[in-house]
């Protein structure tokens, strides 16, 4: 899978995108992630990529030339998802990161001030994304939100394919609670289904705790309604 990022901070996706497993799907060639700096598709002499609205109102828009260079220069066709990371979007799920996985190339924009010109969302966009109800700075923390949730499944990325087929979410239930050594801890004990080596009962104990949690923390999932 290629992911191309379009933002104007390049240097925020250095760090997280050199640690731990995004690192090694990157070295194992399991997914490509190539950072494009939309300053550079400016013509400005300054590199602006922002101007004001028409109409007035508070705040900056990004303009449109530099996404529509940028991503003319990355190169896409009808196959490609060309994602806007926006509060305005679809919410980001489980379900939907196996969606986008089934893809082989996607652009994700990142978005500022109060928004993009919409004639690129008009022109280009196949789907706006948002990683919930809340407004950010900018798209870029979004779109490693993204790229980390879609990257863990891909197949071969992750030791054993369980790692994420028991994640929260993954089949409409929270995930079960997870113990280790020491077996007991300042009087607190693992629970004893899960020492007795017989796994048809620890499965069953697993699903009914992540039923139990589920009701408890996101009642929603269960399809009932909540005061939150």
């Amino acid at each position: 899978m290629i992911v191309d990022v379009i933002t104007i901070f390049p240097e925020m996706f250095e760090s997280p995108f050199s640690q731990s497993i995004i690192k090694r799907a990157i070295t194992e060639e399991h997914i490509q992630l190539n950072i494009h700096d939309l300053r550079k598709y400016s013509r400005d002499k300054h590199n602006k990529v922002d101007d004001y609205p028409y109409g007035g109102g508070a705040g900056m828009v990004m303009k449109p030339e530099p996404f529509f260079r940028a991503i003319e220069d990355i190169g896409y066709d009808k196959e490609t998802e060309i994602v806007l990371m926006t509060p305005t979007g679809q919410q980001f799920q489980q379900q939907l990161c196996h969606k986008l996985l089934q893809k082989k190339h996607m652009i994700i924009l990142c978005g500022h001030y109060e928004g993009i010109d919409q004639r690129v969302i008009d022109q280009f966009v196949t789907r706006e994304i948002s990683i919930g109800d809340y407004v950010l700075t900018g798209g870029e923390l979004p779109a490693m939100v993204v790229i980390d949730a879609i990257t863990r499944v891909i197949p071969g990325v992750l030791p054993k394919q369980e790692s994420y087929l028991n994640d929260s979410f993954q089949n409409g239930l929270l995930e079960h609670p997870h113990y280790t050594r020491p077996m007991e801890f300042r009087g607190l004990k693992v629970p004893d289904v899960l020492l007795s080596g017989n796994h048809a009962e620890i499965d069953k104990w697993r699903h009914n705790q992540s039923v139990r949690i589920t009701k408890k923390k996101r009642p929603d999932l269960l399809g009932f309604k909540t005061n939150n």
